[in-house]
């Protein structure tokens, strides 16, 4: 039994996250497969964009499952380090587990597993229906399943996105967190850099986890820098690894007291019309 710690609003509970063991048990099987990875399970700061994803879930009664204790790396960052051999190790070993399970549909808030789980793993066996989290939450509102509070949080307040390169240049998604954070009632500003020409927050491509290479300015500073110059109160993001680079962006600048970066699955939790 895997149980979850959710913080929402002033209200403290406890949840229980379903798991593709006890659904097997029951002879049941979830309407969606949620593929929390790494980040979302072991790094504090996205683990609660995790408990924002499920709380969303919860409240619009989506009958969903996590691999839990089973769930490891997808082997991206693996790959894009250019170890090979290990990232297929994972890779083989992840298929086998989602195939013996009879996954159909993937839902994960990382564009990460997504792009390695929806172009990459198909030429290894593992056939999928993925979707990032942007995509289903935009789809949860447009059919009316989830309605935003009037008034809510973020009314005028101002909205930057920050597209994820995963997301946006390698998979085309561009407008579906856009229309997610339109229906917060809030003002988008885009930054000058957006879209496919958007800039990276620089931990792609395995660059989290190495050394940084010469140059004048960090990424995520610079990158950070074109989100302040917005005047956004809030820079919003669909990558928990865009998440943290952001984060450090703004820290650096002393400006978190003004400035928040949130994931946009904290921001509709916050939102939504219970």
């Amino acid at each position: 039994m895997i149980k979850c710690c959710l913080l929402c609003c002033t209200k403290l509970y406890i949840m229980h996250v379903p798991t593709m063991a006890e659904f097997l048990a029951k002879g049941e099987q979830p309407e969606v497969l949620f593929w929390v990875g790494c980040a979302g399970s072991f790094d504090q700061r996205a683990q609660k964009i995790t408990k924002a994803f499920v709380t969303i879930l919860e409240k619009v009664g989506i009958k969903y499952a996590i691999l839990g204790k089973e769930e490891m790396c997808t082997g991206d960052p693996a790959r894009r380090a250019g170890n090979e051999f290990m990232f297929q190790m994972m890779a083989y070993q992840n298929i086998q587990l989602l195939n013996g399970y009879e996954i159909k549909k993937i839902v994960t808030a990382c564009p990460h597993c997504f792009n390695i789980l929806k172009n990459e793993y198909p030429v290894l066996g593992g056939n999928y229906e993925v979707i990032h989290h942007a995509t289903f939450l935009q789809q949860l509102i447009d059919e009316g399943k989830i309605s935003m509070k009037e008034g809510g949080a973020f009314k005028g307040k101002k909205i930057t996105y920050h597209d994820s390169c995963y997301l946006g240049r390698a998979n085309n998604i561009y407008e579906a967190p856009r229309k997610v954070l339109e229906a917060l009632d809030a003002s988008l500003v885009e930054m000058k850099r957006c879209r496919s020409n958007g800039l990276c927050c620089g931990a792609g491509g395995a660059q989290m986890f190495k050394e940084e290479e010469k140059g004048d300015t960090r990424i995520n500073i610079e990158r950070t820098n074109e989100a302040l110059g917005t005047g956004a109160n809030i820079i919003a993001a669909a990558c928990p690894f865009c998440n943290t680079m952001l984060t450090d962006g703004v820290k650096n600048k002393e400006k978190e007291d003004e400035v928040a970066v949130m994931d946009i699955a904290e921001l509709v939790a916050l939102s939504i019309d219970n």
